[in-house]
C-alpha cells in the first residue's frame, strides 16, 4: 500500500469498471476484499470512515470459540469459531496469543434444564450455571475440537485450589474451571494488514477509506470524502458488509428488501487502570455471571484490564458510547467479584461501546441472539450479496462464504484458499525478534519491543524506515514521528483518530496527553499539507470524540487526561 491516496484516486477515474465492489471496511469487509484480491479478482473496497472504526473497534478483543453459543445449541457455528480461533493463532501470532480463561463456580448442578431448553431454542432468560452444566459444556468444547487442538483441554480446581489460585474472589466460589481461548492485542491493526497483504499480492485491488458509494438510475458514483471528488464506478457485483447499516444501505444502493436483516445489541468496555485487579487475575481471563444472568469478562490487556461488557437491544444502528448506567453496571459486577479490591470510575482511562450487527431476532434475552452469520443475495439494478451477522473470530470463513457466492456470479474457478495464509507481521513471526532487533540494528529493548508489538516480522521495516528520517519520540509515548509518517504513507491514516486510536494503541491504553496529541497533529500537518485551521480542527475534533464517546476528558490548559 505505498501508493497515495491520489494515485488510487487517479487509478480508479482511469478505469472505474471493476468485477466487485465491497462496501464496508470492518473486518467482515476486509476480508472479502483480501480473499477477492487473493483469487486475482479486480475489486474495490470502500469505507465511509476509516478502516475498522465502526463495530470493528469495539469487540471484546477475545478470539473465541464461543462457548457460551452451546447454550443456544449453535454446535456448527462453535466448531467453526474454534477452527478460526486455531488459524489466527497460527497465521497472526504477532498479534493473536492463547489465554486461560476461568470460571468461578458458586453452585452445583443449577442450570441444567435452563440450559437443555435453550438448546432446544427457548429464548427467555437463563438461570444461573452450575459446576454440572459447566462440566458437560466444557467437555463438549473440547470434544468439538478434536485431535488436532492447539491449547489445553479444560480442568477443574476445587475450593481450596481456586483459593490458592484467586484468593480476590469473592468467598461464595466454591470451585472453578479453566479452559483455553485466545485474545487479539491490535485488531484494527490486523484489518490493517490485511488490506496491505491484499493490495501487496493484487495491483487490481484499490482499497479507499474516508469515501461513499451512492446508487443512481444512471448507475453509482463513488465519492471521494477528502477532496469531495466523484467518480463513475461499476461493479457486476456489490458485497454489502455494512454491518449493523446494511438494512438501510441496501435499500441505499439499490435492493429491494422484503424483511428486516439485523438486529443491533450494544456492547461496552472499560480499560482500567488497576494493579491490584491486575495482579488478582494472575494472567487469566475470568469469565463470570453477574447477578442478573449475564455474562461478564475481565483479563489484562496491554498492561491495564479490561471489563465488559453490556448487551443491549437497540433500534437503530448509530455511533455510540458507554453509559452512565452501563459503567455503573460492569464496576458493580467488577466490585462484586473481587470484593477486596476498590474498583471505582476514577481508574477508567478509556472506554469504548459498539453495535453488535446480529441476525434479526425477536428473542426476549439478547444473550439467547444468534451470534452466526449468513450470506444473502439481494435483488437490485446491481446484484448485492449481503453479510448479515458475523464477529471478529469468525471473519475469514464468513468471507470465504461471500466470496464463494461471488466467485459463481462471476463464473470463476477459486483459485486458492486463505487458510493457511500468514497475515502481515505474521509471516516469519518469532519470539526472538526483538532481541534480533537490539543486537542487529542496536536498538534499545524497549524500542525493538514496541516495533515488535505493533508490526511482527516487518518490525525491522518500519524501524529502517524510521532510521531514514529526523526521528524523534513523541511526548509522553513510545511512539515515533517517523511512525506517523509510516503510518501516513503504507497504512491510509488521514486523521489523528486513525493513527492514536486505531494504528497505534496510544488512546486505549489511556496514554494520550494534550502534548502527543498536538505534536502528533503538527507531524500530519507536515505530511498531509494540513492548513493550521485544519491542524486546530483535527485536534478539536479529536478531544470532543474521545470526550464524548470514550469519556476521556483532556484539559489544554493542563494537558492531562481526567
Amino acid at each position: 500500500m505505498s501508493d497515495t491516496r491520489q494515485e488510487r484516486i487517479d487509478r480508479i477515474a482511469a478505469n472505474g469498471a471493476f468485477d466487485v465492489i465491497v462496501v464496508g471496511g470492518g473486518i467482515n469487509g476486509i476480508g472479502v476484499f483480501h480473499d477477492l484480491a487473493q483469487q486475482g479478482v479486480r475489486v474495490l473496497l470502500v469505507e465511509m470512515n476509516d478502516f475498522c472504526s465502526g463495530c470493528s473497534a469495539a469487540p471484546s478483543r477475545m478470539i473465541h470459540g464461543g462457548l457460551r453459543y452451546l447454550e443456544n445449541g449453535e454446535i456448527s457455528l462453535v466448531r467453526e469459531s474454534l477452527n478460526e480461533r486455531d488459524r489466527l493463532l497460527r497465521n497472526a501470532p504477532h498479534f493473536v496469543r492463547p489465554l486461560p480463561t476461568t470460571i468461578p463456580i458458586d453452585r452445583l448442578a443449577s442450570g441444567m434444564a435452563n440450559a437443555a431448553l435453550g438448546f432446544l431454542g427457548f429464548t427467555g432468560k437463563p438461570r444461573p450455571r452450575g459446576a454440572l452444566p459447566i462440566k458437560l459444556g466444557l467437555a463438549l468444547y473440547d470434544a468439538i475440537v478434536g485431535r488436532n487442538r492447539m491449547l489445553p483441554r479444560h480442568r477443574f480446581r476445587g475450593k481450596a485450589a481456586t483459593r490458592a489460585a484467586w484468593p480476590a474472589l469473592r468467598s461464595d466460589v466454591r470451585c472453578s474451571a479453566t479452559y483455553h481461548d485466545a485474545w487479539i492485542s491490535h485488531p484494527e491493526r490486523l484489518g490493517m494488514e490485511l488490506i496491505g497483504d491484499a493490495c501487496a499480492h493484487n495491483p487490481e485491488a484499490v482499497a479507499l477509506n474516508y469515501a461513499r458509494l451512492s446508487h443512481a438510475p444512471e448507475g453509482l458514483t463513488l465519492t471521494d470524502g477528502e477532496a469531495d471528488q466523484r467518480l463513475a464506478v461499476s461493479a457486476k457485483v456489490i458485497v454489502n458488509a455494512t454491518g449493523a447499516w446494511i438494512d438501510q444501505s441496501a435499500a441505499s444502493l439499490g435492493a429491494k428488501l422484503s424483511e428486516r436483516l439485523v438486529s443491533g445489541t450494544k456492547g461496552s468496555h472499560l480499560i482500567l487502570n488497576n494493579p491490584a485487579l491486575m495482579a488478582a487475575l494472575d494472567g487469566h481471563m475470568i469469565y463470570y455471571e453477574h447477578s442478573d444472568g449475564r455474562v461478564c469478562i475481565v483479563f489484562p490487556y496491554l498492561g491495564r484490564v479490561l471489563a465488559g461488557s453490556t448487551d443491549l437491544r437497540v433500534n437503530e444502528a448509530g455511533r455510540t458510547a458507554c453509559s452512565d448506567d452501563e459503567r455503573d453496571y460492569i464496576l458493580g459486577a467488577l466490585q462484586a467479584l473481587f470484593p477486596a479490591i476498590p474498583v471505582a470510575s476514577d481508574q477508567i482511562v478509556y472506554s469504548y461501546a459498539g453495535i453488535r450487527p446480529l441476525p434479526f431476532s425477536e428473542a426476549n434475552f439478547t444473550g439467547r441472539m444468534s451470534r452466526g452469520h449468513a450470506v444473502r443475495r439481494l435483488q437490485g439494478d446491481v446484484p448485492q450479496i449481503g453479510m448479515v451477522g458475523g464477529k471478529w473470530t469468525t471473519y475469514r470463513a464468513f468471507a470465504e462464504e461471500a466470496v464463494d457466492l461471488v466467485l459463481q456470479d462471476l463464473g470463476r474457478a477459486r483459485q486458492g484458499t486463505t487458510r493457511d495464509l500468514p497475515i502481515g507481521g505474521g509471516a516469519g513471526y518469532s519470539d526472538q525478534l526483538a532481541d534480533d532487533l537490539v543486537s542487529r540494528l542496536d536498538l534499545t529493548p524497549a524500542r525493538a519491543a514496541h516495533l515488535v508489538d505493533l508490526y511482527g516480522s516487518k518490525a525491522a521495516t518500519v524501524a529502517a524506515f524510521c532510521a531514514a528520517k529526523e526521528d524523534q519520540v513523541l511526548p509522553g509515548g513510545a511512539l515515533t514521528e517517523a511512525e506517523v509518517v509510516w503510518f501516513i504513507q503504507q497504512e491510509q491514516a488521514l486523521r489523528l483518530a486513525d493513527v492514536l486510536q486505531r494504528r497505534s494503541p496510544l488512546a486505549i491504553r489511556g496514554e494520550l496527553s494534550v502534548d502527543l496529541i498536538s505534536a502528533t497533529a503538527r507531524v500530519m500537518a507536515r505530511s498531509c499539507g494540513w492548513t493550521e485551521a485544519r491542524t486546530k480542527a483535527e485536534i478539536t475534533r479529536f478531544l470532543s470524540d474521545l470526550e464524548i464517546y470514550h469519556g476521556v476528558r483532556l484539559t489544554q490548559s493542563e494537558g492531562t487526561q481526567s
